[in-house]
């Protein structure tokens, strides 16, 4: 039988509504740390050091309040795991591709400042970039799934929900959420950040909800961004320079 979510319903451990909003603040301060201006103006070094802060501020916040329970957001990656890595990121780039051909034929869209930043770099410097991303996409999931997980919680502890209707809602919650932080990302085009990044999140809480392992939708997220960073550099003639 597959694992239910954690920290919702008191398994492993009980969480109060204060206890849940300290990890929000948590998760807020983490994200904070990823835009901080002090941070971005020491370069490269700054920036690694703001994508361990954005994974590090939530997962320590929940270690404070669910103590050793933290790592119910974690479990084993064999290869069943690593199948269902390959087949939601596979499924991730066709949903991303086909909604971001509809907008950019509509209201059209910005271009990823990555692919931009990607494309005026060395080697070195990419392969470097690539290592930043994958600590900062682990992030990307935390602040995604703890909320996701808080309103799971709220919606069926206090609001009286069904489990099946409160997954749902803190499904597409937690994807427009996620979608609202790319918001400064996007130039705040509200179609694309919405639209577009917010169906890639849905995909991508997909994997977590199938496994309940956060590496599962981290390792689909790294997989997704990296191959579409990968495409846009061959397609622009720079993987070999």
């Amino acid at each position: 039988m597959d694992p239910d979510y954690p920290f919702y319903n008191g398994r492993p451990v009980q969480l109060t509504g204060a206890q849940w909003a300290f990890v929000m603040l948590t998760v807020v301060l983490g994200f904070a740390s990823l835009v901080w201006p002090a941070l971005a103006a020491l370069g490269g070094s700054g920036e690694y050091v703001a994508a361990v802060l954005f994974s590090a501020f939530p997962l320590l916040g929940l270690a404070r309040v669910a103590r050793r329970h933290w790592t119910a957001l974690f479990r084993r990656v064999g290869l069943r795991e690593l199948g269902w890595m390959v087949a939601f990121a596979l499924l991730n780039i066709v949903v991303s591709m086909a909604v971001g051909a509809g907008v950019m034929k509509t209201v059209g869209a910005s271009a990823n400042p990555a692919i931009v930043t990607l494309s005026g770099q060395t080697g070195p410097e990419r392969l470097a970039f690539f290592a930043k991303t994958g600590l900062q996409l682990l992030g990307e999931e935390l602040v995604t799934i703890l909320p996701f997980l808080a309103l799971l919680w709220w919606l069926t502890a206090r609001a009286g929900l069904s489990r099946h209707v409160a997954i749902t809602c803190a499904w597409l919650v937690s994807a427009a959420w996620f979608g609202a932080l790319h918001l400064p990302t996007y130039q705040w085009n509200v179609v694309q950040s919405f639209v577009i990044i917010g169906s890639a999140r849905l995909v991508l809480s997909m994997a977590y909800m199938k496994t309940k392992n956060i590496w599962v939708s981290t390792g689909a997220h790294i997989l997704n961004d990296w191959s579409l960073f990968g495409l846009s550099l061959l397609g622009a003639g720079l993987l070999g320079k």
